[in-house]
Protein backbone atom coordinates (compact mmCIF):
# COMPACT_ATOMS: atom_id res chain seq x y z
CA UNK A 1 0.00 0.00 0.00
CA UNK A 2 2.56 2.43 1.14
CA UNK A 3 4.63 1.69 -2.04
CA UNK A 4 1.56 2.34 -4.39
CA UNK A 5 1.10 5.60 -1.93
CA UNK A 6 4.91 6.71 -3.44
CA UNK A 7 4.31 5.92 -7.16
CA UNK A 8 1.16 7.97 -6.73
CA UNK A 9 3.42 10.80 -5.07
CA UNK A 10 5.98 10.77 -7.78
CA UNK A 11 3.50 10.43 -10.60
CA UNK A 12 1.35 14.09 -9.13
CA UNK A 13 5.26 15.60 -8.84
CA UNK A 14 5.59 14.72 -12.40
CA UNK A 15 2.85 16.37 -13.30
CA UNK A 16 3.37 19.38 -11.45
CA UNK A 17 6.87 20.02 -12.92
CA UNK A 18 5.68 19.28 -16.58
CA UNK A 19 3.00 21.78 -15.81
CA UNK A 20 5.04 24.14 -14.46
CA UNK A 21 7.65 23.96 -17.39
CA UNK A 22 4.34 24.35 -19.98
CA UNK A 23 3.81 27.42 -18.27
CA UNK A 24 7.01 29.13 -18.49
CA UNK A 25 7.17 28.45 -21.93
CA UNK A 26 7.11 31.93 -23.59
CA UNK A 27 3.96 33.34 -25.91
CA UNK A 28 4.11 33.21 -29.91
CA UNK A 29 6.17 36.36 -30.78
CA UNK A 30 4.60 39.31 -32.97
CA UNK A 31 5.88 39.38 -36.23
CA UNK A 32 8.75 42.47 -36.32
CA UNK A 33 7.68 45.19 -38.92
CA UNK A 34 10.92 47.90 -39.59
CA UNK A 35 8.98 50.98 -40.62
CA UNK A 36 11.26 53.11 -42.47
CA UNK A 37 10.61 56.85 -42.72
CA UNK A 38 12.00 60.19 -42.61
CA UNK A 39 12.30 61.27 -39.05
CA UNK A 40 11.85 64.92 -39.44
CA UNK A 41 9.42 64.93 -42.41
CA UNK A 42 5.84 67.41 -41.92
CA UNK A 43 3.89 64.26 -42.22
CA UNK A 44 5.72 62.31 -39.77
CA UNK A 45 2.70 62.51 -37.34
CA UNK A 46 0.36 60.16 -41.20
CA UNK A 47 4.09 57.48 -40.24
CA UNK A 48 3.42 57.76 -36.36
CA UNK A 49 -0.57 56.47 -37.51
CA UNK A 50 0.60 54.16 -39.31
CA UNK A 51 2.54 52.66 -36.64
CA UNK A 52 -0.32 52.08 -34.73
CA UNK A 53 -2.58 50.74 -36.88
CA UNK A 54 0.00 47.98 -37.84
CA UNK A 55 0.24 47.49 -33.53
CA UNK A 56 -3.45 47.34 -33.78
CA UNK A 57 -3.67 44.45 -35.87
CA UNK A 58 -0.70 42.62 -33.76
CA UNK A 59 2.74 43.23 -35.55
CA UNK A 60 5.10 44.72 -33.27
CA UNK A 61 6.28 47.93 -35.00
CA UNK A 62 9.66 49.36 -34.73
CA UNK A 63 10.17 53.19 -36.40
CA UNK A 64 13.92 53.54 -38.30
CA UNK A 65 15.31 56.48 -40.38
CA UNK A 66 15.55 56.81 -44.06
CA UNK A 67 19.68 56.52 -42.85
CA UNK A 68 19.57 53.38 -41.64
CA UNK A 69 21.41 50.26 -43.02
CA UNK A 70 19.45 47.47 -44.07
CA UNK A 71 21.16 45.65 -40.92
CA UNK A 72 18.07 47.02 -38.94
CA UNK A 73 15.83 44.36 -40.54
CA UNK A 74 17.60 41.32 -39.39
CA UNK A 75 15.43 39.00 -38.26
CA UNK A 76 12.16 41.14 -39.15
CA UNK A 77 8.92 39.58 -41.05
CA UNK A 78 8.17 42.50 -43.02
CA UNK A 79 9.75 46.02 -44.09
CA UNK A 80 7.84 48.85 -44.94
CA UNK A 81 9.17 52.12 -47.00
CA UNK A 82 7.16 55.09 -46.39
CA UNK A 83 6.55 57.82 -49.08
CA UNK A 84 8.06 60.19 -46.23
CA UNK A 85 11.94 59.24 -46.71
CA UNK A 86 13.67 61.01 -49.40
CA UNK A 87 14.91 58.11 -52.30
CA UNK A 88 18.50 59.68 -52.64
CA UNK A 89 18.98 58.90 -48.55
CA UNK A 90 17.90 55.45 -48.62
CA UNK A 91 20.62 52.83 -48.95
CA UNK A 92 20.55 50.88 -52.75
CA UNK A 93 21.21 47.68 -50.20
CA UNK A 94 17.50 47.56 -49.86
CA UNK A 95 17.12 46.19 -53.04
CA UNK A 96 18.74 42.93 -52.28
CA UNK A 97 17.39 42.39 -48.87
CA UNK A 98 16.32 38.83 -48.20
CA UNK A 99 12.80 40.48 -46.42
CA UNK A 100 9.75 40.92 -47.66
CA UNK A 101 9.24 44.72 -48.48
CA UNK A 102 6.36 46.97 -49.26
CA UNK A 103 6.69 50.72 -50.67
CA UNK A 104 4.37 53.75 -51.63
CA UNK A 105 7.63 55.85 -52.31
CA UNK A 106 7.29 55.86 -55.99
CA UNK A 107 10.83 57.53 -56.65
CA UNK A 108 12.17 54.00 -55.03
CA UNK A 109 10.74 51.88 -57.41
CA UNK A 110 13.87 51.74 -60.21
CA UNK A 111 16.03 51.57 -57.13
CA UNK A 112 14.34 48.52 -56.03
CA UNK A 113 14.21 47.08 -59.52
CA UNK A 114 10.69 47.03 -59.33
CA UNK A 115 10.23 49.18 -62.34
CA UNK A 116 11.97 50.88 -65.29
CA UNK A 117 13.98 53.99 -64.42
CA UNK A 118 11.97 56.60 -66.29
CA UNK A 119 10.44 59.24 -63.81
CA UNK A 120 6.36 59.76 -65.27
CA UNK A 121 6.78 57.10 -67.65
CA UNK A 122 7.88 53.51 -65.62
CA UNK A 123 6.48 55.24 -62.33
CA UNK A 124 5.15 58.54 -61.06
CA UNK A 125 2.50 60.26 -58.87
CA UNK A 126 -1.20 61.12 -60.09
CA UNK A 127 -2.60 64.15 -58.17
CA UNK A 128 -6.46 63.62 -57.94
CA UNK A 129 -7.75 60.03 -58.01
CA UNK A 130 -10.62 58.60 -55.84
CA UNK A 131 -10.92 55.21 -57.45
CA UNK A 132 -8.76 52.11 -58.08
CA UNK A 133 -9.41 49.47 -60.75
CA UNK A 134 -9.10 45.94 -59.54
CA UNK A 135 -8.10 43.31 -62.04
CA UNK A 136 -7.34 40.54 -59.85
CA UNK A 137 -9.83 39.68 -57.83
CA UNK A 138 -8.77 36.05 -57.07
CA UNK A 139 -5.65 37.01 -55.80
CA UNK A 140 -5.45 37.49 -51.44
CA UNK A 141 -4.21 41.33 -51.96
CA UNK A 142 -7.58 41.72 -53.48
CA UNK A 143 -8.70 41.49 -50.27
CA UNK A 144 -12.26 40.03 -51.44
CA UNK A 145 -13.40 42.44 -52.92
CA UNK A 146 -15.34 42.06 -56.45
CA UNK A 147 -13.08 43.13 -59.89
CA UNK A 148 -13.73 46.38 -61.04
CA UNK A 149 -14.22 49.94 -60.09
CA UNK A 150 -13.21 50.20 -56.16
CA UNK A 151 -13.34 54.17 -54.06
CA UNK A 152 -10.11 53.68 -51.97
CA UNK A 153 -10.04 57.08 -50.84
CA UNK A 154 -12.71 59.34 -48.79
CA UNK A 155 -11.75 62.09 -50.92
CA UNK A 156 -9.71 63.09 -53.87
CA UNK A 157 -5.88 62.49 -53.32
CA UNK A 158 -2.28 61.89 -54.96
CA UNK A 159 -1.98 58.05 -56.08
CA UNK A 160 1.65 56.58 -56.67
CA UNK A 161 1.87 54.09 -59.51
CA UNK A 162 4.42 52.05 -61.26
CA UNK A 163 4.65 49.79 -64.55
CA UNK A 164 6.18 46.53 -63.33
CA UNK A 165 8.18 44.16 -64.95
CA UNK A 166 6.44 41.15 -66.56
CA UNK A 167 6.89 39.02 -63.76
CA UNK A 168 4.64 41.09 -61.19
CA UNK A 169 1.10 40.34 -60.62
CA UNK A 170 -0.95 43.54 -60.69
CA UNK A 171 -3.69 43.62 -58.08
CA UNK A 172 -5.22 47.39 -59.31
CA UNK A 173 -4.71 50.08 -61.72
CA UNK A 174 -5.30 53.93 -61.76
CA UNK A 175 -9.02 54.23 -62.90
CA UNK A 176 -9.04 54.81 -66.73
CA UNK A 177 -5.61 54.22 -66.95
CA UNK A 178 -4.85 50.35 -67.29
CA UNK A 179 -1.07 51.05 -67.97
CA UNK A 180 -0.67 52.36 -63.98
CA UNK A 181 -0.29 50.00 -61.62
CA UNK A 182 -1.65 51.01 -58.37
CA UNK A 183 -1.24 47.54 -56.17
CA UNK A 184 1.14 45.30 -57.33
CA UNK A 185 3.50 42.25 -55.91
CA UNK A 186 6.77 40.37 -56.84
CA UNK A 187 6.93 36.68 -55.79
CA UNK A 188 9.94 35.93 -54.48
CA UNK A 189 12.01 34.46 -56.83
CA UNK A 190 9.77 36.18 -59.61
CA UNK A 191 12.16 38.27 -62.15
CA UNK A 192 11.63 42.35 -62.07
CA UNK A 193 13.22 44.85 -64.07
CA UNK A 194 16.90 44.36 -65.54
CA UNK A 195 15.67 40.41 -64.99
CA UNK A 196 16.21 41.15 -61.04
CA UNK A 197 15.07 38.28 -59.02
CA UNK A 198 12.96 39.29 -55.99
CA UNK A 199 15.17 38.30 -52.90
CA UNK A 200 11.54 38.00 -50.95
CA UNK A 201 7.87 38.97 -51.73
CA UNK A 202 7.82 42.59 -52.63
CA UNK A 203 4.85 45.12 -53.05
CA UNK A 204 4.18 48.61 -54.17
CA UNK A 205 1.00 50.03 -52.96
CA UNK A 206 -0.72 53.29 -53.99
CA UNK A 207 -0.42 55.85 -50.92
CA UNK A 208 1.18 59.33 -50.96
CA UNK A 209 2.92 60.81 -48.05
CA UNK A 210 -0.28 62.06 -45.88
CA UNK A 211 -3.43 59.49 -48.06
CA UNK A 212 -3.44 57.21 -45.43
CA UNK A 213 -5.93 58.74 -43.13
CA UNK A 214 -7.84 59.51 -46.10
CA UNK A 215 -8.17 55.51 -47.28
CA UNK A 216 -12.14 54.65 -47.41
CA UNK A 217 -13.42 51.84 -45.74
CA UNK A 218 -12.27 49.40 -48.98
CA UNK A 219 -8.68 51.07 -49.09
CA UNK A 220 -8.03 50.18 -45.43
CA UNK A 221 -8.86 46.44 -46.53
CA UNK A 222 -6.72 46.56 -49.54
CA UNK A 223 -3.50 48.14 -47.09
CA UNK A 224 -3.98 45.63 -44.98
CA UNK A 225 -3.92 42.85 -47.41
CA UNK A 226 -1.30 44.21 -49.04
CA UNK A 227 0.54 43.80 -45.36
CA UNK A 228 -0.53 40.08 -44.92
CA UNK A 229 0.50 39.09 -48.18
CA UNK A 230 3.90 40.38 -48.01
CA UNK A 231 4.41 39.30 -44.98
CA UNK A 232 3.00 35.36 -45.73
CA UNK A 233 -0.26 35.81 -44.03
CA UNK A 234 -2.43 35.37 -46.65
Amino acid sequence: MNYLRRIATVLVLACGLSNGIHAAEPATQARKVVLLVQRDSPSKQVDEKIKQHLESRGFAVTLQDQSVAPTVAAGASLVVISSTVAAKDVSAAWRQLPVPLMTWENDLLDDLAMTGKRHDTDFGEATKERYVWLVNAPHPMAAGLPAGVTNVYVKQAGMSWGKPGLGATTIATLYGQPEKAAIFGYEKGATMDYESLAPARRVMFFLGNETFDNLAPSGRLLFDAAVDWAVGIR
